[in-house]
């Protein structure tokens, strides 16, 4: 959040492909802009476009918290440097929507401190269950987020996808990154976690209440 509140002060965003224009001080009409797609707060779908980054951002924050009570149990285990890693993955997708939050004004979710106890007990107590637990984890959420952001896509390619490209373009991105987080989780023996179909129901309808909640408060 520092990175965002300084850049913030400064009223000038660098995003993965563009640059925004700066913010106004005089209380005149803001545009903010993605510069190759033309994306500003006066041509977008507002509605549609606050509700996606605030639940995207409710679920990266999450998924951080899964992943720090995961390394919290198994840090020091033959796994650490495979969860570090998927975490260290995590903490950049936040830190673009958390930018994308500041860029078109968009409110958290009310939500955020009960997300950010129950991600890092999800992760710890799924932890103790021993890698394969916390791998399984990992897939049951990993592939939920794939899926929900597979959903934002089409609902964007409905609405004039040219308009929203970069933001299409991020999303499909952390999309692919998110499904290598699965299949890394499948890798690591997920499939041998204690009833483990189970395990992965209870985790993938958590996810969709928290997503459902997250986009709506």
């Amino acid at each position: 959040m520092n990175c965002a509140r300084a850049a913030a002060t400064c009223c000038l965003w660098r995003l993965r492909t563009g640059r925004l224009q700066p913010l106004s001080a005089y209380g005149r009409r803001i545009s903010v802009r993605f510069c190759s797609s033309g994306m500003t707060l006066d041509n977008i779908n507002r509605e549609a476009v606050d509700r996606i980054i605030r639940v995207d951002h409710a679920g990266e924050y999450g998924a951080n918290r899964i992943y720090a009570g995961q390394m919290a149990v198994l840090g020091r285990t033959s796994v650490g440097p495979v969860i570090q890693k998927m975490w260290d993955q995590e903490k950049d997708h936040l830190k673009k929507f958390s930018e994308l939050m500041v860029a078109f004004r968009v409110r958290p979710t009310i939500l955020m401190p009960f997300w950010n106890v129950v991600g890092f007990a999800l992760g710890a107590g799924t932890a103790l269950l021993g890698k394969e637990g916390a791998m399984a984890c990992t897939v049951a959420v990993e592939e939920s987020i794939a899926h929900h952001y597979n959903n934002q896509i089409r609902t964007l390619m409905e609405k004039e996808p040219e308009k929203y490209e970069e933001l299409l373009q991020v999303i499909r991105k952390f999309r692919d990154e998110e499904l290598e987080h699965h299949d890394i989780g499948l890798e690591h023996d997920a499939e041998l976690a204690p009833a483990y179909t189970v395990l992965k129901s209870i985790i993938q309808a958590g996810c969709r209440v928290a997503i459902y909640l997250s986009e709506r408060l």
